[in-house]
């Protein structure tokens, strides 16, 4: 996820696919090769962006962070979006922010989650009606 960090929170103005490296578990395990990411650190700087976060799904699972999850969270002041999968369907999304001054002391904390897709760029409006994410505005999640 690209976007703009303030006092106010991560602002995501475009998202990015990433594929998933995990050979061993990757129905229910991710992993973004480090060529990836720095592909998006350069799409981000073309247009004054940076990575303010990642989704993922869990299918059949819920929309919490798992200790997996966790512990492969290195990003401290990104936004970890879950999105519960229920039978082939997106139920629920949960929004987490890594907080934190190193490793030994990161953390998860929930975070609001709102979509307003009034004037954002048609890309990520089209992205988040792909993620058929189901959540009204200003609902916490």
């Amino acid at each position: 996820m690209l976007g703009k960090s303030d006092d106010d929170g991560n602002s995501v103005k475009q998202l990015l696919r990433a594929g998933n490296t995990r050979t061993d578990s990757a129905h229910n395990r991710y992993h973004i090769a480090p060529e990836e990411l720095i592909r998006a650190q350069r799409e981000g700087r073309k247009t004054g962006l940076d990575i303010v976060g990642f989704y993922h799904s869990h299918p059949d699972h819920p929309a919490q962070w798992s200790k997996t999850d966790f512990a492969e969270a290195h990003w401290i002041g990104c936004s970890y979006v879950i999105t519960a999968v229920e039978q082939g369907q997106a139920k629920t999304t949960n929004s987490f922010l890594l907080t934190g001054a190193s490793e030994e002391e990161k953390r998860f904390e929930d975070e609001a989650l709102e979509i307003d897709v009034t004037g954002v760029e048609e890309n990520v409006a089209s992205q988040a009606a792909k993620m058929s994410v189901d959540v009204k505005e200003g609902d916490k999640a």
